[in-house]
């Protein structure tokens, strides 16, 4: 059975063949949080961010959930990575000429 996201009863992914492809990629999307428990402070687990959930459903006609798997893993193949943006670099301080 594949599965997919939901926002309540709106699917929002299309259909992959595992719960845990979906989690890759709802996180690649910046669709899952680390949260923090009173019991689990030193390993956050990932949660979906605005009540999203991961639920089995039924392919749409025409869909391949194992191809949208590996179009899914080829695009993260040629997507460029970002990089963090490097810390500006200070102008050093120039002295002016008293005249």
């Amino acid at each position: 059975m594949p599965y997919a996201l939901f926002s309540k009863e709106a699917k929002l992914s299309k259909a992959y063949p595992t719960e845990a492809d979906v989690w890759k990629v709802a996180r690649k999307s910046g669709l899952v949080v680390d949260v923090a428990t009173e019991d689990d402070k030193a390993a956050p687990r990932p949660v979906l961010d605005n009540d999203y959930e991961i639920r089995p459903c039924q392919a749409e006609p025409n869909e391949d959930p194992a191809k949208n798997k590996a179009d899914a893993e080829r695009e993260a193949r040629i997507e460029p990575q970002l990089s963090p943006p490097e810390p500006p670099q200070e102008e050093p301080l120039r002295r002016r000429a008293h005249q």
